[in-house]
């Protein structure tokens, strides 16, 4: 083996390890008893699932596993829907308004959320969002779509014209020739868009604390945070309601994964 490759080997053996330490220590604390004063780098000595059912009834995880699995599906079809929409014609018709539609888009992506809190906030309260999962989905949809129209944008730039026009030469409409040539194309850049606003809107902190306030909207975020109080700082709860919360997510990688890097590589070819 060339050195150059054992250097390149031994930085991702490093940055695989970095990236696993915490959720090694995720494991291990959640299995922990509160009285075991042991380093948390330290495996329990036995098995302590008390953590888990503790976490799963305090904090109500049956109510924010349905409210984080309602949010995150409609919020992603939605994204997927409207951005594949959105990107079609912006790829396919070089106009100046198309231009400047699609710097439009991408210079939103620059924009953080958090500086336009208070006006969000203001806005979502007029309109009787506080609270209501179809307010949070529409933030949801408006700061993710940015990043999909530009990977569904350079994914279609990637597709040749010739199909497009072979199709409306044999009568087919746009209407139908995106839905039923261009639209099964997509696989691999629409997993990656699933993979990226899932894994967004799944583990979103920052929108769900300020607008779903009560018990009875919380998501898993939302909820696993009241275990941190002044006075309450249950980690081995916490731990334990975190492993459980990243599971449907770490499942859901592993079924797409083989699509997710050929996606996200081929939709950021052409701009």
């Amino acid at each position: 083996m060339k050195k150059s490759k054992k250097v390149l080997l031994l930085i991702t053996i490093l940055i695989s390890i970095i990236h696993l330490i915490p959720f090694y220590l995720l494991i291990t604390v959640s299995f922990k008893p509160v009285d075991d004063l042991s380093s948390k780098w330290l495996p329990p000595d036995t098995l302590y699932f008390d953590n888990f059912t503790n976490a799963w009834k305090e904090a109500n995880l049956d109510q924010a596993f349905y409210n984080n699995i309602v949010i995150t599906v409609i919020s992603v079809f939605l994204v997927v829907f409207l951005g594949a929409c959105a990107s079609y014609p912006l790829a396919r018709f070089k106009t100046r308004l198309n231009r400047f539609m699609f710097l439009f888009f991408i210079s939103a992506m620059i924009v953080p959320p958090l500086t336009i809190l208070v006006p969000l906030y203001k806005f979502i309260v007029d309109i009787g969002g506080l609270n209501q999962p179809w307010a949070i989905i529409l933030l949801h949809v408006t700061f993710n779509l940015p990043i999909t129209i530009f990977l569904f944008t350079g994914f279609i730039n990637t597709i040749p014209r010739e199909l497009d026009e072979a199709a409306m030469i044999d009568g087919m409409s746009r209407f139908s020739l995106f839905f039923r040539i261009i639209m099964p194309l997509l696989k691999p850049v629409t997993v990656t868009v699933i993979i990226l606003t899932g894994v967004n809107v799944w583990n979103d902190y920052q929108f769900s604390v300020f607008f779903l306030q009560s018990s009875e909207s919380h998501t898993l975020t939302v909820a696993l945070s009241s275990f941190f109080s002044q006075y309450v700082n249950n980690v081995g709860w916490v731990a334990a309601g975190s492993l459980l919360s990243s599971l449907p997510i770490i499942i859901l990688y592993l079924f797409l994964q083989k699509y997710f890097i050929s996606g996200l590589s081929s939709g950021a070819v052409k701009g």
